[in-house]
């Protein structure tokens, strides 16, 4: 194992020995496989919107990239690559330590036909819920096929937007604060739906189909 994975692990080990108030901690981690994850995981701008783009520009959260030095929103969550299978030490260390660092909920990403990733973390982490992401089609099967007994949740494929919203959907039990955040971002897009229906009803077919030219 080399020194960068031993310093990572022993980071993350020494943080879970901390008695840090919860509005400190960030309440859900983002994992994933690789860095070529990340447009998945995150959202790209060529592509669909990811759990990034749920947390920060639809609930209000923060990234959190120190513990020392906490972002001022209350809600926050953190983001590591963690691969199963190049470091799993690494993969076990985080899932171990999560409960104790301050999180409630796990988002984990992994790609290709052995996307265990999901898996494990939920395995290790557990009590601690995991919400599984597949990156691609082909790791749906990989990613949903856990055994009676060690459950874990799942979105579509690609679709870690929808793993953001639930993580914040099992946060909004004990946060009314969130519980608003969801109510307003669900009655934007009932008004999105309206304005568009209006608007095909009003303009006629033809003119709704060119109405951006």
């Amino acid at each position: 194992m080399s020194d960068t994975v031993d310093a990572l692990i022993e980071e993350l080990r020494e943080e879970a020995t901390r008695d840090r108030p919860a509005e400190d901690t960030p309440e859900i981690g983002i994992v994933m496989g690789s860095d070529s994850d990340l447009d998945v995981m995150a959202g790209s701008e060529s592509g669909r919107p990811g759990a990034y783009d749920a947390l920060t520009d639809e609930l209000g959260f923060e990234e959190q990239t120190s513990y020392d030095d906490p972002p001022e929103a209350r809600f926050t969550f953190e983001t590591f690559v963690v691969s199963a299978h190049r470091t799993p030490e690494l993969m076990y260390a985080y899932a171990e330590t999560a409960e104790d660092r301050g999180l409630d909920v796990i988002i984990a990403g992994a790609g290709g036909k052995s996307a265990d990733l999901p898996n494990m973390t939920a395995s290790i982490a557990y009590p601690l819920p995991v919400i599984g992401v597949p990156v691609q089609e082909k790791s749906v099967d990989s990613v949903i096929g856990m055994p009676q007994g060690a459950p874990l949740t799942a979105v579509d494929a690609g679709k870690s937007f929808n793993a953001a919203l639930s993580a914040v959907q099992y946060l909004a039990r004990q946060h009314g604060a969130l519980r608003d955040r969801l109510v307003d971002y669900h009655e934007g897009l009932q008004d999105g739906v309206a304005e568009v229906s209006r608007d095909l009803h009003e303009l006629g077919t033809p003119a709704f189909k060119t109405r951006d030219e």
